[in-house]
């Protein structure tokens, strides 16, 4: 029997915006890019933002001036700190919406996605090199594949 993940995922709709999906949804994409990956108590905090703050975020963060369509802020607790935060993800859903009506699929299958690479970034995850986008990206095609999602990079 594998350990097992307590998850608490806080869904922040600082954006406004309906037809975004509800907290459980990103609970279930949250628990499946961490599946295998971490056991215990984890919390991962979801936040989503309007294009301007999500404009912002990306030009203060990443020194990139436009909005984008999510943003992996990875907790680092302090010497002897024990905390369950793995981090913050903030997610833009007028964004993601216009990428995936461009790309030509569902806005709930395009939020999972960035959902499970944004939390795979916060567990240490990057794709700075080709073998290391290599990699990230076997991962997320076999959770998203797990969630009945088809490959996004197809």
């Amino acid at each position: 029997m594998s350990p097992r993940l307590t998850l608490a995922v806080p869904v922040r709709n600082h954006a406004g915006r309906r037809g975004v999906p509800v907290a459980r949804s990103f609970e279930r994409w949250v628990r499946a890019a961490l599946a295998g990956r971490r056991s215990g108590r984890v919390e991962v905090g979801i936040a989503l933002f309007d294009e301007n703050d999500a404009r912002r975020l990306n030009r203060e963060y990443r020194g990139k001036d436009y909005a984008t369509n999510v943003l992996s802020f990875p907790y680092a607790a302090v010497r002897g700190e024990r905390s369950a935060l793995l981090g913050e993800l903030a997610l833009c859903p007028a964004v993601v919406a216009r990428e995936a009506r461009a790309q030509g699929k569902h806005v709930r299958d395009h939020f999972a996605h960035l959902t499970v690479h944004g939390v795979l970034h916060l567990i240490g995850y990057d794709h700075e090199s080709a073998r290391d986008a290599e990699h990230m990206e076997a991962i997320e095609r076999r959770v998203l594949a797990g969630l009945g999602i088809a490959d996004p990079y197809a």
